[in-house]
Order: structure tokens, then sequence, then C-alpha cells
């Protein structure tokens, strides 16, 4: 199963403008928040981790009918490497068994991307 998303940066960054920390500790881990703060692309770094959670998320609900949250779902990386995701919730880490959860993120200037695959 697979799942896509896009998102224009400029949407978080004005999340982020208008919500501050309550935004970001709602949607983002504390792995996630450290590695995009520590980028020069802060924005776009956490643009893609937005994009990847709502891939993941629309993959998870299609193969599996579980909606996770977005807290739920870790994308760690280190630059230069593929990304790779974590679920944290013991009932959908059930449903992965035997099975892999592949992601690619991208991002440029305006536009974040990233698909998630359930195989």
């Amino acid at each position: 199963m697979i799942g896509v998303d896009i998102v224009k940066n400029e949407r978080i960054e004005k999340a982020i403008e208008k919500f501050g920390e309550r935004f970001l500790v709602r949607i983002y881990t504390d792995k996630e928040l450290d590695y995009c703060n520590s980028q020069e692309a802060r924005v776009p770094c956490l643009a893609a981790r937005w994009a990847c959670k709502e891939a993941v998320l629309k993959a998870f609900y299609m193969e599996f009918g579980v909606l996770l949250r977005f807290k739920e779902i870790e994308v760690l990386g280190d630059r230069g490497k593929p990304a790779r995701v974590i679920i944290h919730r013991e009932e959908a880490k059930e449903f992965l068994k035997g099975r892999e959860l592949l992601v690619s993120l991208s991002h440029e200037r305006d536009y974040s991307v990233a698909v998630a695959c359930i195989k």
C-alpha cells in the first residue's frame, strides 16, 4: 500500500509562527525536533516530516484500517541517508510484523513531499 503527501513549506512556517512550541510538541517527537533544529533549512526539514507522517497515516489506514496520530509516527534519519520510520503504538506495530514500511522524503524551496510504502 502506498501513501503520498505534499505540503507547502510556508504552511508549516505559518503554523510555527502562529502556535509556536504548542504546535511543534503536538506534532513532532523530541528526536525529530532535535534533528530539524540542527539543520540550516529547519522549516523544510519539519515540512518533509509532516508530509511523511501524512503519507504513513494514509498508507497505514488504507492497508490496516488503523488511524495513527502524528506523534505515534517518528521520522528519523541522518543527512544523506534514507529516512526511517518508527511507529510508537504497540497495536499498530503488530500489523507490521513481517512487513516493511519504507519512506522517501524530499524538499525544495517551496514544497516538501513524502511517499510511504507498506510491503
